[in-house]
C-alpha cells in the first residue's frame, strides 16, 4: 500500500521521489541544454557579457516555457508513451501523478505567464518563447510527429527559438551570428534524434510512430542524419568569422566537428545501436562545446 504526500495540486506516491518526478515530468536535462542554446545567443548577440538582469529573466522565463512545453508534451503523449520502454516510466504513464489534468494547466500557465510577464517591454523574447512552445507542442507532438517520418526535422526549429530568445534577451535576436547559431541548432537536432530513434527503433514501430529509423533502414536514416551534419560542420566552421569570435572559438570548434563528422559518417557503415549510441553521446557533446566556446570568445574577443 502506497503512502500518498499531497503538494498544492499534484499528489504523488512515496516509492518515488517528488524530485525525481518533476525531473522526469519537466524533462529537466532537455530544460538545461535549451538554456544553455539560449545563453550562447544572448553572448553571441551581446558579443561579450550579456546584463545579470537580462541573464536572469531569460533563465527564468525561458526554463519556465521550456519545461511547461515539455510537461504539455508528456501529457498529450501519455497513452502512446505506455507503449515504449523508453517513456513508459514517465510519471503520467506509471500513475505517480494522481490528477493528470493539473499538469495541462500547470503546464500552459508555465507557458503563457513568463512570455506575459516580458512583453511589455521585450516583445520579441515573449514571441519566440511562445513560438519556441508552439512548435514543439502544437507542430511537431500534435501535427508532424504522428503524420511524417521528417517530423524532427521541422520540430528542432523549437530549439532554434531558445537560440533567439537568448539574442532577443539582448536586444539582438536579428545578428548575423545568431541566426547562425539558430541554424546550427536546427541542423544539429535530425542528426541527434535520428541516432536516438536508431537506438530505440523497436519502440517507435511498437507505438506506431513514424519516425524515419522506423519508416526506412537504419543506415538510411544514418544517411541523412549526415546530409544534416555536412550541413552542420559548414555553418559552424563559418560561425568563426563572425565579427564578435575568434580562434578561440574556431580551432575547438573545428576539431569537434571533424570528430562529429567521423562518427556520423561511420554510422552509415556500422549501422549498429552501439554506434548509434555513440554518435548520440558525441552529437551531446558536440553543441555542448560549440556554444561553451561561443560564450568563452565572445568574452575573451579573439
Amino acid at each position: 500500500m502506497s503512502i500518498r504526500q499531497d503538494t498544492n495540486t499534484l499528489t504523488v506516491t512515496n516509492e518515488v521521489s517528488l524530485w525525481q518526478t518533476l525531473t522526469n515530468l519537466f524533462k529537466l536535462r532537455i530544460v538545461s541544454l535549451l538554456l544553455f542554446a539560449a545563453v550562447g545567443g544572448a553572448f553571441l548577440g551581446a558579443a561579450g557579457r550579456p546584463g545579470l538582469l537580462d541573464m536572469l529573466v531569460l533563465l527564468v522565463t525561458g526554463g519556465l516555457s521550456a519545461a511547461g512545453a515539455s510537461a504539455l508534451n508528456q501529457y498529450i503523449e501519455r497513452d502512446s508513451d505506455g507503449d515504449m520502454k523508453r517513456t513508459r516510466q514517465r510519471p503520467l504513464v506509471t500513475g505517480h501523478i494522481q490528477h493528470p489534468e493539473y499538469v495541462l494547466w500547470i503546464a500552459l500557465a508555465m507557458i503563457l505567464l513568463p512570455v506575459a510577464a516580458v512583453w511589455p517591454f521585450n516583445p520579441e523574447l515573449g514571441f519566440f518563447l511562445l513560438l519556441g512552445a508552439m512548435i514543439y507542442v502544437g507542430v511537431y507532438t500534435i501535427w508532424l510527429k504522428p503524420r511524417t517520418m521528417l517530423n524532427i526535422v521541422i520540430g528542432g526549429a523549437a530549439g532554434s527559438c531558445a537560440v533567439l530568445s537568448g539574442g532577443a534577451a539582448v536586444g539582438a535576436w536579428n545578428d548575423p551570428g545568431v541566426l547562425a547559431l539558430a541554424a546550427i541548432v536546427f541542423l544539429w537536432t535530425p542528426t541527434h534524434f535520428w541516432a536516438l530513434a536508431i537506438l530505440y527503433r523497436d519502440d517507435y514501430i511498437a507505438s506506431n510512430t513514424p519516425m524515419l529509423p522506423a519508416q526506412t533502414s537504419a543506415r538510411t536514416s544514418a544517411i541523412w542524419g549526415f546530409v544534416h551534419a555536412i550541413g552542420l560542420a559548414i555553418l559552424a566552421i563559418a560561425l568563426g568569422a563572425d565579427s564578435a569570435l575568434g580562434l578561440l572559438y574556431f580551432v575547438p570548434a573545428a576539431l569537434m566537428t571533424l570528430y562529429f563528422l567521423m562518427h556520423s559518417l561511420r554510422l552509415i557503415f556500422v549501422p549498429t545501436r552501439k554506434q548509434a549510441l555513440k554518435l548520440f553521446l558525441t552529437s551531446n557533446l558536440y553543441l555542448a562545446v560549440i556554444i561553451l566556446f561561443v560564450c568563452i570568445s565572445s568574452v575573451a574577443g579573439y
